[in-house]
């Protein structure tokens, strides 16, 4: 005999494979996480704070 599946909780899952799969392909299309970007840009300032902390007037 086969096993029931409930089909409203099937559907539901297939439906966010799918938005799950569209979002990684997105994701990789646009590059860089918002964190990762947010890293950059933090590491970026802080580099050009320091070196015009080492300025000389």
């Amino acid at each position: 005999m086969s096993k029931v599946v409930n089909l409203n909780r099937f559907r539901k899952q297939q439906a966010r494979d799918d938005k799950r799969r569209d979002g990684d392909a997105k994701a990789a299309q646009h590059g860089l996480s918002k964190a990762q970007k947010d890293l950059a840009k933090a590491r970026a300032d802080k580099a050009n704070r320091d070196l015009d902390g080492h300025e000389t007037e």
